[in-house]
């Protein structure tokens, strides 16, 4: 069963045309991994499937066109993880990933036992109990980062967009972040699918790859596929050598 279909995307944001014509399928329980160079519109077609942003073409999710979903069912439906997400001001742990739990509160009404429940769950899922009471600005980088996938987490959705997840992460917060990620995908049978700048790191991760190179589809396929030495010095402008590794392909940037 297909979770995301994605047909001929195409982006503008203020008349310049950041996606162009994207189509991109991800199977249900699939990770699925955007790469391309900075300005490729990785992270403004990641928006656009989350319904974040307006856009033509089609975005279906379980073979539904995302336009007919209403707001809290789209929210009940996919979750994203932006970037760098507004958080409001001395807010602690526990309330920040109580906001997940809003598709389910009612209009005026207050969070049932279930909710608060909901999220008890995920801060033990995610090793945050001893973090709840705390601001969330006082945290680590790495911290922060299993707070807003606790956020995700508890909206229930089965669909997890992940934008850039780990590009304020050291490189043992990446793999702590990425294996929880890959942990929970197979324990609660979620589809992910993110964009990612380290191509090593993407490639052991993602069962499958997609490359844009100025708005549009250039490769995908499986991480070898697309991860070649060809396709990274066309689109990427650099040398590297391109090792086979035991969970995808390592790749190495070579000087001139």
């Amino acid at each position: 069963m297909t979770a995301v279909q994605v047909i001929d995307l195409t982006v503008r944001l203020d008349d310049a045309l950041i996606v162009d014509g994207v189509t991109l399928t991800v199977a249900d329980g699939a990770w699925v991994t955007v790469i391309g160079p900075n300005g490729a519109g990785k992270s403004t077609a990641l928006r656009a499937v989350a319904g974040l942003l307006p856009f033509r073409g089609a975005v279906l999710l379980h073979g539904r066109p995302i336009g007919e979903l209403h707001r809290r069912e789209r929210a009940r439906t996919v979750a994203v993880v932006v970037q760098n997400p507004v958080v409001p001001p001395a807010m602690t742990v526990f309330d920040y990933i109580l906001l997940g739990r809003t598709p389910y509160i009612p209009p005026l009404g207050r969070e049932s036992a279930a909710d608060l429940a909901a999220v008890d769950a995920e801060l033990a899922e995610l090793d945050l109990v001893r973090f709840a009471g705390r601001r969330l600005d006082t945290l680590s980088g790495g911290e922060r980062q299993r707070v807003f996938l606790a956020r995700a987490l508890a909206q229930g959705a089965r669909i997890l967009l992940l934008d850039e997840p780990t590009s304020a992460l050291d490189i043992g917060h990446q793999q702590e972040v990425l294996e929880l990620v890959d942990r929970l995908r197979a324990e609660r049978g979620l589809t992910v699918l993110a964009t990612m700048h380290d191509l090593s790191t993407a490639g052991e991760y993602a069962d499958r790859m997609v490359l844009l190179a100025g708005g549009r589809v250039v490769a995908a396929g499986a991480p070898a596929e697309v991860l070649t030495e060809a396709n990274l010095a066309e689109h990427y402008r650099v040398r590297v050598r391109v090792i086979e590794g035991d969970r995808g392909p390592l790749v190495v940037a070579v000087r001139s």
